[in-house]
């Protein structure tokens, strides 16, 4: 499995059988470029144009946009609700299960924590504002116990003025108290699973 970052929420997850793309977001309104994907399944968080922009995606991709469960060319897909506006995403590929947790913004009910329990590679907003700042995400974390861990919607250079006030992805691992080399994409598979927790921060990229 390859992981590639675009950016906001915006995720490109190929597996063996298709291609998943989280929250594609509006170029203009967050002030980010990034190409236009590919994909066989896009998951919609949030129904906004910053998580729910579907001009830059091509092709005839399977569109999940709310709590459910879907399965696509060998992917479960399981939308769960974590308040009325965010949907969480759960998905199993590969004998792997990654959540995608949206544009949370509180820590996770029991209920909630039941439904993703044995995650191996969590997606975490960081950056605040409407959404889990970086004390918050990292009590998520705790309440999750992933394996990986991956930030999102953080302050990255060139947003727009909107997202000025988000926190740093460097803010996050300092509250876990870590440090992280970004690197440019992950490959993973249940093998290459590590042990013990950690945290990978991918760059963006832009075209």
């Amino acid at each position: 499995m390859e992981i590639t970052y675009f950016g906001h929420s915006c995720f490109r997850i190929k597996t063996k059988t298709a291609t998943i793309v989280t929250d594609p977001y509006d170029p203009a309104m967050v002030g980010l470029k990034y190409p236009k994907l590919q994909a066989d399944i896009v998951t919609l968080s949030y129904s906004h144009q910053n998580y729910h922009f579907l001009e830059k995606i091509a092709g005839e991709p399977f569109v999940i946009a709310g709590p459910g469960e879907y399965e696509i060319k060998e992917i479960s897909v399981f939308g769960i609700e974590s308040s009325k506006v965010n949907t969480i995403y759960l998905i199993e590929t590969e004998n792997l299960r990654i959540c995608h947790l949206g544009n949370l913004v509180e820590k996770l009910g029991e209920e909630q924590i039941e439904e993703v329990n044995g995650v191996d590679i969590l997606f975490v907003p960081v950056g605040g504002i409407e959404t889990l700042d970086p004390r918050k995400a990292g009590e998520v974390v705790s309440q999750v116990e992933p394996l990986v861990v991956i930030p999102h919607h953080y302050q990255i250079k060139g947003m727009s003025s909107s997202f000025k006030d988000l926190a740093t992805v460097d803010d996050f691992t300092k509250e876990l108290g870590v440090e992280v080399q970004p690197v440019k994409r992950l490959f993973i598979n249940q093998d290459k699973l590590p042990e013990e927790r950690e945290v990978v921060v991918l760059e963006r990229k832009s075209s």
